[in-house]
């Protein structure tokens, strides 16, 4: 009996763990021809390496990121379902709504355990974490020099992956992602 107890609160301890750390805020889902998912979430601060070119946990007020992959569906032949999408510039602009304070971030692709490959970056917010914000982001495709196109996709598609787009969700509230912990 004791035994059972001890299993069973150790597996409540472990889910517990495991909701806060895998704890994100879906800012919006979009569809980028020819059958591209993009999810931009705001997500819990992290340690992340090289520590030169991330913003320190302790400075940090929430990891932005978006996972970039191919859908399941209506995708180009031999298309790997949900692979990622490689060698996109993305960057944010965060606006405070209330100030007009901005944050502009290049985001880097990044790797774990939970989200696999993303783009993604450390921030601290220009502003409080209880005020709302605006986010602008900015995707845009390989260029010639970073990806290289055969005949049959550019006489399938076009002679880029596809068109540079940008995507803006306001009065983005991230008090409770900014106030969560991964430890």
């Amino acid at each position: 009996m004791q035994n059972n107890l001890l299993v069973f609160f150790l597996s409540l301890a472990s889910l517990i763990n495991f909701s806060s750390y895998s704890q994100e805020l879906v800012l919006g889902e979009e569809r980028v021809e020819p059958g591209i998912i993009i999810i931009f979430e705001g997500a819990v601060k992290d340690i992340v390496s090289p520590e030169n070119n991330n913003l320190n946990e302790s400075l940090t007020d929430i990891h932005i990121e978006a996972r970039v992959n191919w859908d399941t569906t209506n995708i180009p032949e031999g298309t790997p379902k949900s692979g990622f999408i490689p060698y996109l510039k993305i960057n944010a602009l965060i606006v405070n709504e209330e100030t007009g304070i901005k944050t502009f971030v290049d985001l880097l692709p990044h790797i774990n355990l939970i989200d696999n490959f993303h783009y993604a970056r450390n921030i601290s917010l220009p502003g409080q974490t209880d005020e709302l914000y605006s986010i602008e982001f900015n995707i845009i495709p390989p260029n010639e020099y970073d990806l290289a196109l055969h005949k049959d996709w550019i006489e399938n598609y076009s002679n880029s992956l596809f068109k540079e787009v940008k995507f803006i969700y306001k009065n983005v509230d991230f008090e409770e992602i900014a106030n969560a912990s991964r430890r």
